[in-house]
């Protein structure tokens, strides 16, 4: 990961004092000593010990950094991972408002992830923390806990699972009532861009300042952007990030998100990572590019020794085809979501697969053995990443130990005509419940607590009137 160019002060450097490596890195913490000694050094005042809920927001809490490091212990409600995107408890998951059992669940804090928070003015530092119980256990239906429970079946297989997330946003105007519809923010040009500007680099350069912010704000915390490019909807920005584990990249995107919202504030603009936030413009997505590594030899089990595509491989496919389509509601997750998987609109609309063909749910790019991965094209930006992540490594993982056959790849245009994928959330919720296997993957009682949660954010979405009925109905019937 690279290092923020004045981690270490001028003072410092005039001094002549040897710096210890794992105070110059911001990814390389492994003891809370160290993490003394990483605070002190950059004279942190509060640290912001934070965990992603079911929609992958930030909970958690904030102290003084000689706080954090006195052995202080930290604990959220367990209500926080029952709760709807609009903060409802439904009776389903428990009315833990008046619940005189919502237990306290633990901050466990990842050192490893340890960052400056580099937009704040006050010297300050955050932690990605996991929730475990009261004797260190792991709660299984927090998200990224439920990632590390399918990263682990990979482990204990001898498999080391690789992923690389591209995720896309808008740029939007600022919108304080939600009755209008978003409109395309003013660039440096002084106009509104239009659509039709995929991988414009003059498109980039209407936001110059901000994405220089985002690249500021990202190696500040460690994080490591690939590749930025303008998408075809306007305003309409992606990010790719580095291959490599799925927890450390589920926690870039986490965190990503962030950064990129709060740059965008500093620039009197949104940034929104909604499936669909713009009518008749396309939707956002969360590519996730997926391969499988050996542990013993470090070889990609997608590839067979002489270059040619392996068992393995198809059976990934397969397991694809048949399991994402089932777990498609942690990858698309709200009402929202299925609104980008309209025919004619950039975005899949079936489980086909084919070579380096983006009309279809599940992409092999082209590339040499060593790099033989499958895109799953079908998350939307929407997600929580952990979810998303486990949710498609874990079809994967399935097709392989069961041996699926993929269908055929195809040379079509896949994404026109009839959609072959859940319609709606509910439809997506009852294929997740009823499908065996991912209790064993996912764990039943998440699996039980997330259908609920997204039950009862259906239901608080019911009760809204939208401006299509009030256009069509209102004096018509």
């Amino acid at each position: 990961m690279p290092t923020k160019r004045n981690d270490v002060s001028s003072a410092k450097r005039s001094a002549g004092k040897r710096v210890p490596g794992y105070l110059k890195n911001l990814r390389g913490l492994s003891s809370w000593k160290q993490a003394g000694e990483w605070l002190r050094h950059r004279d942190i005042e509060d640290i912001e010990c934070i965990t992603p809920d079911l929609s992958g927001i930030p909970r958690g809490k904030m102290m003084p950094s000689s706080k954090f490091t006195s052995n202080t212990s930290l604990s959220l409600p367990s209500a926080l991972f029952r709760q709807t995107i609009s903060g409802a408890y439904p009776e389903e998951t428990g009315n833990f408002r008046y619940d005189p059992n919502d237990g306290d669940l633990k901050l466990l804090p990842d050192l490893s992830t340890l960052s400056r928070v580099p937009w704040e003015s006050d010297p300050t530092a955050q932690v990605i923390c996991d929730i475990v119980g009261p004797k260190g256990e792991a709660i299984e239906y927090t998200p990224r806990n439920v990632l590390k429970r399918v990263v682990g079946l990979y482990e204990k297989k001898g498999w080391i699972p690789i992923v690389a997330p591209e995720i896309e946003f808008y740029l939007v105007a600022q919108n304080t009532d939600p009755d209008y519809p978003l409109q395309t923010p003013i660039g440096r040009s002084g106009r509104a861009m239009s659509g039709g500007q995929a991988y414009s680099i003059a498109g980039i350069n209407e936001f110059d300042e901000l994405i220089d912010d985002i690249y500021e704000f990202s190696e500040g915390q460690g994080l490591e952007i690939d590749t930025l490019i303008h998408e075809e909807g306007p305003s309409q920005l992606e990010i790719n990030l580095r291959h490599g584990n799925p927890v450390e990249l589920a926690d870039q995107v986490f965190l990503f998100k962030r950064t990129i919202r709060e740059a965008a504030l500093k620039h009197g603009m949104y940034a929104t990572f909604m499936a669909k936030p713009i009518q008749e413009q396309p939707g956002s997505a969360m590519h996730i590019h997926q391969s499988v590594i050996d542990a013993k030899t470090g070889h990609n089990i997608f590839s067979k020794s002489n270059g040619d595509p392996s068992e393995a491989f198809f059976a990934f496919i397969g397991g694809m085809q048949h399991y994402v389509p089932k777990a498609l509601v942690m990858m698309a997750p709200y009402v929202n979501s299925y609104r980008r998987m309209a025919p004619e609109m950039a975005c899949p609309v079936n489980n086909a697969w084919g070579y380096d063909n983006r009309t279809t749910a599940f992409r092999v790019p082209a590339s040499d053995a060593a790099a033989r991965r499958v895109e799953n094209r079908l998350p939307s930006s929407d997600a929580n990443p952990y979810l998303a992540l486990a949710a498609s490594l874990a079809a994967g993982y399935l097709g392989i130990v069961n041996d699926i056959v993929p269908d055929s790849p195809t040379t079509e245009t896949a994404n026109e005509g009839d959609v072959d994928l859940p319609r709606s959330l509910l439809d997506a919720v009852s294929l997740l419940e009823d499908e065996p296997a991912f209790a064993e993957v996912f764990g039943a009682e998440f699996i039980a607590n997330y259908c609920g949660v997204k039950r009862g954010e259906f239901e608080t979405f019911m009760r809204v009137i939208s401006p299509w009925e009030r256009e069509y109905l209102l004096l018509n019937v």
